[in-house]
This record gives structure tokens, C-alpha cells and sequence, in this order.
């Protein structure tokens, strides 16, 4: 009779993050890490976990990762992979941006995009700041990449992240507390933008 347990170690393959090993370990029951390992992003799982549970944990702990990287090691290869991975997650992968990367020179736009190019750029004041903030403001700036203008078509496009309403609030608190003036409201312009607009920047404050 066949064995009904699942491998010990499997691998699969992500098209953001590349290689990844999914471990099962029997002494966990409720914990799951994953880490970085030669070139290869590493999960472990309780042995006893569904395959429905594993593949909802893979993705919660590549989405860490992501995220941890941005923060702790902002490099502009990271912000991309997890540009990459928001678009899949929140956009059906239509947002597909030709470059993202940290910007020294916005300290009154927390990010921006030029729509006709694809390129995303975020402030660097965002470096530190929590993972829900951070991912707010690239969701953001993907979502220019469908829809140019912020218009009831793209907030549409952001309905589906449970933080945005906290990640707004905070990035509100943040300049109220640095004496800025509050952000502008051009979600109540439900104009479709036309020629010429996407080459413009477009910003969230």
C-alpha cells in the first residue's frame, strides 16, 4: 500500500523568486520560517500540513521576505521582485514595470511613475517604514502602469489590499507629524486621462 505521506523536501519554481525548497520538518506544529540559502529561497512547514496550507504559507513567506529585503537590504533588484509579485497578486500581472528603484530627490511624493516608460520610482524616506506602507505605495504605482489617471477605474484596481485604508492613514499621520501640507484627493477626478498624459508623473503623496 502506498505511503500517504508527503515528501520531507520538495522544490518548486517562482516565477519572481526563482528556486524555491519547501521543507517539512516534524518538530514544528505551528511555526513556518523561511530564509535565503544558496541562491535558493528556503520555507519550512509543519510535516503535517495540507498541501492548501503549504502553498497559502509559500506565499505569505515569499511575500516576507520580499518586503524584509526592501527594508533591510533596499536594494533596487528587491523592490523589483516584489513589484513583481504585487502585480500577480493584486493586478493579474498586467503591471509589469521596466524598472523600480529608490530616489533620493522626493521628499513631497512618497512615490511616482512615468506611465509610457513603465519605470516606477519611490522615495527613500519609505526605507524603514512597515512592509503594509511600503507595499501600499508600490501597489500604487503599478496600478498607474494599467490606469494613468485616479479615476474610479484605479482605485478599483487597489480594492483588493486590505491595508490600503492603514496605509494611507499612517503615510497621512507621517506628514501631519513633519508639518506638510495634507495630500492631495485626485481620486475624486473621474476623468479618463487622454493624450499626453502618460508621459507625466504620476504621484502618490
Amino acid at each position: 500500500m502506498p505511503s500517504s505521506r508527503r515528501p520531507s523536501s520538495t522544490v518548486r519554481h517562482d516565477p519572481v523568486h526563482g528556486q524555491v525548497e519547501v521543507r517539512r520538518s516534524a518538530r514544528r506544529r505551528r511555526t513556518i520560517s523561511a530564509r535565503r540559502e544558496d541562491g535558493r529561497t528556503v520555507v519550512l512547514v509543519p510535516a503535517g500540513a495540507s498541501a492548501a496550507d503549504e502553498d497559502r504559507w509559500v506565499t505569505q513567506m515569499l511575500g516576507r521576505i520580499a518586503t524584509r529585503e526592501i527594508r533591510r537590504r533596499p536594494s533596487d533588484e528587491a523592490l523589483l521582485r516584489r513589484a513583481a509579485e504585487l502585480s500577480e497578486r493584486y493586478l493579474g500581472g498586467r503591471a509589469r514595470p521596466t524598472s523600480v528603484r529608490w530616489v533620493t530627490n522626493q521628499r513631497r511624493r512618497w512615490g511616482s511613475c512615468t506611465p509610457s516608460e513603465g519605470t516606477i520610482r519611490l522615495s527613500d524616506r519609505l526605507q524603514g517604514m512597515p512592509e503594509h506602507v511600503v507595499d501600499y505605495v508600490l501597489l500604487h504605482e503599478l496600478a498607474h502602469l494599467v490606469v494613468p489617471g485616479h479615476g474610479h477605474r484605479f482605485w478599483a484596481l487597489l480594492s483588493g489590499y486590505g491595508e490600503l485604508e492603514r496605509a494611507r492613514g499612517f503615510l497621512e499621520g507621517v506628514s501631519w507629524r513633519a508639518g506638510e501640507p495634507p495630500p492631495d484627493h485626485p481620486e475624486e477626478d473621474d476623468r479618463d486621462p487622454s493624450d499626453g498624459v502618460d508621459d507625466a508623473q504620476v504621484s502618490v503623496r
